[in-house]
């Protein structure tokens, strides 16, 4: 272990080459090591469980399981372990989530390694990280109340029914869900089953429109 290092963190993402690259930048800090890595969610909770780090940094596309119901079992299985969400998904819509899920913070992959390090500093000083604009927005939230008759629907879907939803809404074919989120086919069909069910949408045809539209409504915020 680095002589200086206090702080220990655990990578989970599901690409080697960008967890490489990511580790080695964090490893670069004094007082940061990287004790653990994992590209799935089963692995992720092994290491919680074992290693109790003081952050983890965890994408939310991951094999096996989504990474917001991954959260959810980290902070069951390591309550101290704060928990950066890294994700290429629009923060507008998953971030929300991700801390109600138990996350400290959530960055998008885009960002400047950098931003990493500040997130992660912020998070193990007690803090949340979020971008500017999302915690802006999120103010305003708060500040303006909800309406009544205001929540969405899509509050009844799990994560997983979230995500496939969300990739209805980009205009993507069952089995390009089921390629990007690494489940079979018939997985990806019972999910939408669950969402129209739980939507009171008539068909799949229904089900893709009002997909559609959503997603247009996220754009235009």
């Amino acid at each position: 272990m680095k002589k200086n290092a206090t702080l220990q963190i655990v990578l989970v993402d599901d690409h080697p080459i960008l967890r490489q690259a990511m580790k080695q930048f964090i490893d670069s800090e004094p007082d940061f090591q990287v004790i653990g890595e994992s590209g799935n969610a089963i692995g992720a909770i092994d290491l919680a469980r074992q290693l109790k780090p003081q952050a983890m940094v965890l994408d939310i596309s991951l094999a096996g399981s989504n990474g917001i119901d991954a959260a959810r079992e980290i902070k069951r299985v390591s309550s101290g372990t704060k928990i950066l969400m890294f994700s290429m998904h629009d923060e507008n819509v998953y971030a929300p989530r991700a801390l109600e899920a138990g996350a400290s913070g959530y960055i998008m992959k885009q960002e400047a390694p950098e931003k990493v390090i500040v997130a992660l500093r912020k998070i193990l000083a007690g803090g949340v990280y979020l971008s500017e604009a999302l915690e802006s927005r999120m103010l305003k939230g708060l500040k303006g109340g909800a309406s009544a008759g205001s929540l969405s629907p899509l509050e009844v879907l799990s994560n997983r029914e979230f995500e496939v939803f969300g990739l209805i809404g980009k205009g993507r074919a069952t089995r390009e869900i089921a390629d990007t989120m690494k489940l079979s086919v018939k997985t990806v069909e019972s999910h939408r089953a669950h969402i129209k069910e739980k939507m009171n949408l008539e068909n799949g045809n229904q089900l893709v429109h009002v997909a559609i539209q959503w997603q247009l409504e996220q754009l235009c915020r």
